[in-house]
């Protein structure tokens, strides 16, 4: 059945004007959802460069503080050698001290023995020189021997208290600057540590904003997208004439009074078809009461395809897809 047939002149010239306006409102929709994606788009396009910058500050953090982790790390490492060397310096002092002691303990333990021999008379004091010398000559000798057996007995002993309190103060700077090395090496691993929570932390931090980033390009990409999409709807919008837009109705009425997808969903095209549960009868599945409204005679579905195509073409002028389940 031909759309003339159905609606005669009248109702093509109904569709015709509700297809430029149909158009001329699609246009106008587009066109408002394009300024609207634009204005998403510039506040996507804000948004993603203030997310670089923040990611620029954050990666450049994260290598500012590798770079002093790395430092420290050196800085660590040559103190822990240095401190290692001292450990070692200190154990030598300290055999060195210890084998000052020892030889301090053996001098004194000598002089001891030897002013022991001299009480019990094996050497001679002072007094028995004086009186058994045969001369001057031989009281000069006696005294110089004497004098010099002091001199060597307290040279030695002295010079092995000045070589042990030699060692044990340089003992006590080698401790001294082996503690100064610990306390140094544990501010330095307190300081590698501290600035490696840093440097996670601005890894993490630029980890995060590559992705905000990236979510948000994918999303910006997405709307260009769509808004080329709708662009080139409007440009198609625009370029078609009021034929081609009757052409395009047509192909979607078909032999139809309303689209034909529609017709195909309420009742596959069957003039005779009855909805059980609304009463809506006829290939346009039009309501009893809608029917009267628009002067129908009898029930829809007893009416003839003409009568049936008649009323749904006054029903589509007036209310358009609205009037139909199918189209919502």
């Amino acid at each position: 059945m031909a759309l003339a047939a159905l609606a005669a002149l009248g109702v093509l010239g109904t569709l015709s004007i509700s297809v430029a306006q149909s158009g001329a409102q699609g246009v106008d929709e587009l066109n408002s959802k394009i300024a609207a994606a634009r204005g998403q788009a510039q506040s996507l396009g804000a948004q993603i460069d203030a997310a670089s910058a923040e990611l620029h500050s954050a990666q450049q953090r994260a290598i500012a503080a590798a770079q002093r982790e790395a430092q420290l790390s050196g800085l660590l490492a040559r103190g822990e050698q240095r401190e290692a060397r001292l450990e070692a310096a200190v154990g030598v002092a300290r055999d060195q001290l210890r084998a000052a002691r020892d030889e301090l303990g053996r001098s004194l333990a000598a002089l001891a023995d030897r002013l022991v021999q001299i009480y019990r008379g094996n050497m001679p004091d002072s007094t028995t020189l004086l009186l058994e010398s045969d001369g001057f000559d031989d009281l000069a000798t006696r005294s110089e021997y004497l004098t010099r057996i002091e001199e060597a007995d307290a040279s030695l002993v002295g010079r092995v208290r000045s070589l042990r309190d030699a060692v044990r103060t340089r003992l006590a700077a080698v401790e001294e600057a082996e503690q100064q090395a610990q306390a140094f090496n544990e501010r330095i691993a307190a300081a590698r540590d501290q600035i490696a929570a840093v440097r996670a932390n601005a890894q993490a931090q630029a980890a995060a904003l590559a992705q905000a980033r990236a979510s948000r390009q994918a999303a910006l990409s997405s709307l260009q997208s769509q808004v080329s999409g709708w662009e080139s709807q409007v440009q198609r919008l625009e370029r078609i004439s009021a034929q081609q837009a009757e052409d395009e109705v047509s192909d979607w009425f078909g032999d139809w009074a309303i689209p034909e997808s529609i017709v195909q969903c309420e009742s596959g095209g069957n003039f005779d078809a009855v909805n059980p549960s609304s009463g809506a009868g006829g290939a346009y599945q039009i309501l009893p009461s809608t029917w009267d409204l628009y002067g129908g005679e009898g029930a829809p579905q007893d009416a003839s395809p003409q009568e049936q195509s008649d009323v749904a073409s006054q029903i589509w002028a007036d209310s358009g897809a609205a009037a139909w389940e199918c189209a919502q």
